[in-house]
């Protein structure tokens, strides 16, 4: 084997033996580079006689020739074991079924809110839809709750900096009764004509639902919640019609009529008489369980003279419940925050 035979020899196992792209580039400057061995041997023809000087040129040529060929072919090798390589990193197992769109669903909590409209909407009530920013009149005053009242230690909480025309704070509202003032005064208006020649006018029938803020959070209450406030106004409403329709409603809602409805006496400052109404189930896991589920109670005639309206003549009742607290009773669910963290695992369990 003469010198140029152990040369390409010699340069096509150093490129094989290049592990990297870069390694190999350093092996072909070796031989292919500026001061390479190919590279020297060229440069030493110009010492040679003419005739000498072409058939090394000849015989230089042909090893450079194959040199750059090992060259090609290990570069060539490289990037396909690289292409190999991020082919398995990134490989597909195309066995495993297509991914399809997701299909949506309502949250439960708006499943619950549909139907309670629609129940209470069965039973000829309205639905009232108001601002969550109130004022301090339709949030408490209208409410027979003014600013000593002890009642609002636990309803003060977000306000927001501005205030109305009379200077009174706007808060987040604590609560959806205020949409029953709204509701009342505008039904009031309309029918003005009627009372003033002594006519009575159509009954006030409204449920309010929506959300409402409070400082309080644990497993089952959150600084953002839901209620649904109900009022039915009219000149012969009385707490018999109150029985009959929560008795109607959580029936339906429950969808069993194996359900116990007691009133107990509290304290509301929109009401007077005042009650809790508390249910329970005749079968299931709360069998035999008293729950509370609303507030209720005769409205009191502070906030009937609040609607515009004489209450010597029009009595009603007003009621208050939680929807989230709903939701939770009727889905089996033990922890109120897990409406409102948004895990779709634990959501798509209602669609």
């Amino acid at each position: 084997m003469n010198e140029l035979e152990s040369m390409v020899a010699s340069a096509t196992a150093d490129f094989s033996a290049a592990a990297t792209p870069a390694d190999l580039e350093n092996a072909k400057a070796r031989y292919l580079g500026k001061a390479g061995r190919v590279t020297e041997l060229l440069k030493a023809l110009g010492a040679l006689p003419v005739e000498e000087k072409k058939a090394r040129g000849a015989e230089i040529n042909a090893a450079k020739t194959q040199i750059e060929g090992a060259l090609t072919a290990r570069r060539q090798a490289l990037a396909d074991a690289e292409l190999q390589q991020q082919l398995q990193a990134e490989s597909l197992d195309v066995t495993l079924p297509g991914r399809r769109r997701g299909t949506s669903g309502l949250h439960p909590v708006s499943r619950t809110l549909e139907r309670i409209e629609a129940i209470f909407g069965s039973m000829g009530f309205e639905v009232a839809d108001g601002p969550e920013i109130e004022n301090d009149w339709f949030n408490f005053t209208a409410l027979n709750t003014p600013a000593d009242h002890p009642a609002r230690s636990m309803h003060d909480t977000f306000y927001v900096d501005m205030n109305s025309a009379d200077g009174s704070p706007y808060l987040l509202r604590t609560h959806t009764s205020p949409m029953q003032v709204r509701h009342a005064v505008q039904h009031v208006k309309r029918h003005q004509a009627l009372l003033q020649v002594g006519k009575a006018m159509p009954e006030i029938r409204v449920i309010a639902p929506g959300r409402t803020y409070r400082v309080d959070s644990d497993a089952t209450h959150s600084p953002m919640f839901h209620q649904c406030e109900g009022l039915w106004i009219g000149e012969n409403v009385s707490f018999k019609d109150l029985k009959a329709v929560f008795g109607d409603f959580f029936r339906t809602f429950f969808e069993t009529e194996e359900l116990q409805i007691r009133f107990r006496p509290s304290f509301f400052p929109f009401t007077e008489p005042s009650a809790e109404v508390d249910i329970a189930f005749g079968s299931g896991p709360l069998k035999g369980r008293w729950l509370e589920v609303a507030g209720s109670g005769q409205v009191h005639p502070n906030v009937v003279r609040n609607f515009g309206l004489d209450p010597e003549r029009y009595i009603g009742f007003a009621f208050g419940m939680g929807p989230d607290r709903l939701t939770m009773l009727r889905y089996g669910v033990d922890d109120l925050r897990q409406f409102f963290e948004g895990d779709l695992r634990f959501l798509s369990q209602f669609n």
